[in-house]
């Protein structure tokens, strides 16, 4: 491992005045930069501990919630205003990683894991654009069952592995962020960057800008919400796809929806188009079909992973209509 200098932030202007440093980073958790270190992957000259930043819910006036970047995932799927409010985040996070690790990450850590592609942990003996830039991508011609089929490129075939950002995707969560330059406010959707030609430019955050927290504008009494992962096995397993799901109805018709895509993009991917298909149409099996196809569409299969595709599709039919049969 390289040797690096470790600080111990009190709160998040000490931070961003910590890392300062070339190359420093932040470590909440660790659960998955320990890890990137460990393999050499990142080598930081220094990392800022910022567990000390807030782990409050704060409930705004307006019935949303700010949560604390420095939460434990565990604290926050387990707390009542989350678990009553804002079910399709509790499930999400549930359904992500192990009890040990959960109890272990935070909520700015989760914002920021890397891929868990095998091509990108694997520096030895195979090529990464993220890793390297320029180097090439093994996965493109290699064993690609778990990658993409929306958004991707020729230099990055990578996913997302986040359950809990694409539940955050659907519910416009707005990440608040601080710097030296001062603070400001990110949408979720914004975060995370599709790979283009520089994979390795994973977000749209600036050096040494922190994430303090994660707020949720409230959702109408009268939408209901669900997280579905569809994995390899039950438990500990990153999603082939998963979908996250709000739906409201009134007299029969969708009134409003949210939809978000796990395990398809090097994002979590906010279905505008199936969205768009759906509002003021009848909430029906039909319907939710014909908007799944509206937004896979534009989905490139690879050699292993064509099966996403009408995976994909069931699964949004299938949590859909699981919301609109609870509304009836």
């Amino acid at each position: 491992m390289t040797p690096f200098q470790y600080a111990h932030a009190s709160d998040a202007a000490d931070a961003v005045r910590r890392a300062r440093v070339t190359g420093a980073m932040y470590l909440g958790g660790g659960t998955n930069l320990v890890d990137l270190m460990r393999e050499t992957i990142e080598r930081p000259s220094a990392l800022v501990d910022v567990t000390g930043l807030s782990r409050d819910i704060i409930e705004q006036k307006n019935g949303g919630l700010r949560i604390g970047a420095a939460m434990r995932n565990t604290a926050l799927a387990e707390h009542r205003l989350v678990r009553k409010r804002y079910p399709v985040l509790t499930r999400a996070i549930v359904a992500g990683a192990t009890a040990q690790i959960r109890n272990m990450a935070t909520v700015g850590g989760n914002l920021l894991q890397r891929t868990r592609c095998t091509y990108f942990y694997d520096e030895e003996g195979s090529r990464c654009n993220k890793r390297l830039p320029g180097q090439g991508c093994d996965a493109l011609d290699g064993f690609n069952r778990g990658h993409a089929i929306l958004g991707a490129s020729k230099a990055c075939i990578a996913v997302n592995p986040s359950d809990m950002c694409v539940a955050l995707a659907a519910l416009d969560a707005v990440i608040h962020l601080e710097s030296l330059s001062g603070s400001r406010r990110l949408p979720l959707t914004d975060l995370h960057r599709l790979p283009g030609d520089t994979p390795d430019i994973e977000t749209a955050l600036a050096p040494g800008e922190l994430i303090t927290a994660v707020e949720l504008p409230p959702l109408p009494p009268s939408m209901r919400s669900s997280y579905r992962k569809v994995r390899d096995r039950a438990s500990y397993a990153f999603a082939l796809v998963s979908v996250a799901a709000a739906l409201e109805i009134e007299h029969g018709h969708i009134k409003d929806v949210r939809l978000a895509l796990g395990g398809v993009a090097h994002k979590p991917w906010r279905a505008w188009k199936a969205e768009e298909a759906l509002r003021g149409q009848p909430a029906n099996e039909a319907m939710f079909g014909c908007a799944a196809d509206a937004e896979l569409s534009e989905a490139r299969p690879l050699k292993d992973n064509g099966f996403k595709i009408e995976l994909a599709r069931r699964t949004i039919v299938a949590i859909l209509s699981q919301l609109a049969g609870e509304l009836a």
